[in-house]
C-alpha cells in the first residue's frame, strides 16, 4: 500500500508527472489520516499534516516520490440561484449565520443538502434545487497553510 505524507505546493505540482487519481468528498477532504482507494483500485493511505484540507487538483506525494492528484466526488448538494447579487448576499448571510458552508459562484450560492436550510431559503423567496455535483466550499478568511518542511505557517492559502 502506498501512503501519501505530503501536499505539493502549487508551483512545485506544476509539470509534474500525472499519476494516480484519488476521488473524495468534501468531508473525506479534511481527513489526514485515512485508507483510500484510486480510481485505478489501488489501496492506498493518507498520512498528512494535521490540519490539511485537500482541494480539487492538489497533488499528494509518497515518500517513494510517487504522486496522486485530489479530485472532488459529487456529492448531494442544494443550490439557490439569483441575478440579484443583494439577494444572494441576504442568502449567504442566513447561512453563514448557522455556520453551514458554502460554495458561492456567479449568480448561485451551493451548500450540502439540508432541509431546514432549504425551508429557511424557501421562506426568504428562494427555490433550492438538489442536484449531484463536486462540493469546494469557501475556505474562510483564517485559513494558514502549515508547511511541514519547515515547520511553521506559511501564510494564507490562496489556490
Amino acid at each position: 500500500m502506498v501512503t501519501y505524507v505530503r501536499v505539493l505546493p502549487p508551483r512545485e505540482a506544476v509539470g509534474a508527472t500525472l499519476g494516480e487519481a484519488i476521488r473524495l468528498d468534501h468531508e473525506a477532504r479534511r481527513k489526514t489520516r485515512q485508507r483510500v482507494a484510486t480510481e485505478s483500485g489501488l489501496e492506498a493511505a493518507l498520512f498528512l499534516p494535521r490540519g490539511t484540507v485537500l482541494r480539487a487538483g492538489d497533488r499528494v506525494v509518497a515518500g517513494d516520490g510517487r504522486s496522486a492528484v485530489i479530485t472532488a466526488a459529487d456529492e448531494a448538494l442544494s443550490v439557490v440561484r439569483s441575478g440579484d447579487p443583494v439577494l444572494l448576499a441576504r442568502a449567504a448571510f442566513h447561512l453563514g449565520n448557522r455556520h453551514a458552508t458554502i460554495m458561492i459562484e456567479p449568480g448561485c450560492i451551493s451548500y450540502p443538502t439540508d432541509a431546514v436550510l432549504d425551508d429557511m431559503l424557501r421562506g426568504l423567496g428562494f427555490l433550492p434545487e438538489a442536484v449531484h455535483g463536486p462540493f469546494e466550499p469557501e475556505d474562510g478568511a483564517y485559513v494558514f497553510v502549515f508547511d511541514a518542511a519547515v515547520g511553521g505557517v506559511g501564510g494564507t492559502w490562496i489556490p
